[in-house]
């Protein structure tokens, strides 16, 4: 039996799966991981950056006198969040990144989280007692 189907019949068979779609990721290309690299870079500065950084925009205040806004009422969780939340995420970010699947999506995702850890802390030091 010989095969009659032209290149578009056996394009149009093949179903919405298509070939790049197979469920095997595509190796990643020299480029790629540079790419990588650059965000993980990133990602890992961001972390710091929030870490040692957020806290303390949290509880500056340019009108107090020594320069830091009084008791806090939720001090400890600026704590929880700057030892466990950004280092966790941070570290996840990372990981998620080099896992086949991932990549600049989780990148992003990772950044995403980050700024919000960051914007939560600071608006958690806005409240005193």
């Amino acid at each position: 039996m010989e095969n009659t189907e032209t290149a578009a019949d056996g394009a149009a068979s093949e179903g919405a799966a298509g070939p790049d779609r197979c469920g095997v990721p595509r190796r990643r290309t020299a480029v790629g991981w540079a790419g990588l690299v650059v965000l993980a870079v990133g990602v890992l500065l961001l972390g710091v950056f929030v870490t040692l950084v957020g806290p303390l925009f949290a509880i500056a205040c340019d009108s107090c006198p020594d320069g830091v806004r009084g008791p806090q009422r939720f001090g400890d969780a600026l704590i929880a969040i700057t030892r466990y939340a950004v280092p966790l995420a941070t570290l996840g970010t990372i990981m998620g990144m080099f896992h086949p699947r991932g990549g600049a999506r989780v990148a992003g995702l990772g950044l995403g989280a980050l700024v919000v850890l960051l914007i939560l802390m600071v608006a958690l030091g806005q409240s005193t007692v």
